[in-house]
């Protein structure tokens, strides 16, 4: 599942390898993915442009045209992936797909179809950038109110990019119990969780994913806590399947 490290990973490859490089062609017949634009919209906008820049906030990559063209944003949903200078996924996966002049093509492939391709996507609506956030921005919009802490890290309009994986990680990398209301963490506390959110995502980047935790293979019925051993407890929070340690998680 697609979170923060996997979409910022797909934006360097991105950066790397696709920008600078003509557009030839545009395959946007997937009216589900490339809602609400109709087939043939998003290729007569962005053919003869050139991608320029690639940006990012929480779980939305969006790219810059040259010449003042539109902006492009993509979104890798729940399984998808962009694949560069790849062969056609021969499943019928690639959902929306770049053509260059070159030969080359840049694909999202997305298996379960969730992904979004969309011109000029909105990103008001996000927050700050988990990765980015300010010491006083992290407090002012995270502590407060009766919504559990795991909850509140994961609405994307008051933190953009934790999603369930990673919201398990570093909430027990900073051994605070998940369920624990968001008002009732101290200063001292909050300050904790922002600063290991920070390194938890700065190590998954670097690793290649969420899914590279050292709390991961503890998520599962009976799982284990890598540090002290006790078996780890399972519930949901914020509807979304929760676990953790009992013995450190306080």
């Amino acid at each position: 599942m697609p979170e923060l490290p996997e979409v910022e990973r797909a934006r360097q490859d991105i950066e790397r390898r696709a920008l600078h490089r003509r557009i030839a062609a545009v395959d946007d017949r997937d009216t589900y993915v490339s809602r609400p634009h109709a087939p043939g919209e998003m290729q007569r906008a962005l053919r003869g442009h050139e991608l320029v820049a690639a940006h990012r906030r929480g779980k939305t990559l969006w790219m810059e045209t040259d010449d003042g063209g539109p902006v492009l944003g993509l979104h890798l949903g729940m399984a998808g992936a962009i694949a560069i200078d790849q062969d056609p996924s021969p499943r019928g996966w690639d959902r929306f797909t770049l053509e260059f002049d070159d030969g080359g093509r840049l694909a999202l492939r997305d298996r379960r179809r969730l992904g979004r391709a969309v011109l000029e996507p909105r990103i008001d609506r996000l927050g700050p950038d988990a990765e980015d956030i300010t010491r006083a921005a992290f407090r002012q919009r995270v502590g407060f109110g009766r919504t559990a802490i795991k909850a509140r890290l994961m609405d994307q309009a008051v933190i953009a990019g934790i999603g369930n994986l990673l919201a398990d990680e570093i909430l027990w990398q900073a051994r605070i119990d998940p369920r624990r209301p968001a008002g009732g963490l101290s200063e001292d506390e909050l300050d904790r969780l922002r600063r290991t959110m920070r390194a938890t995502l700065r190590r998954t980047i670097r690793r290649g994913g969420a899914h590279t935790g050292a709390f991961m293979a503890a998520r599962e019925p009976h799982g284990i806590c890598p540090r002290c051993g006790a078996e780890v407890q399972r519930g949901t929070v914020g509807g979304r399947t929760t676990y953790w340690c009992p013995v450190e998680q306080v």
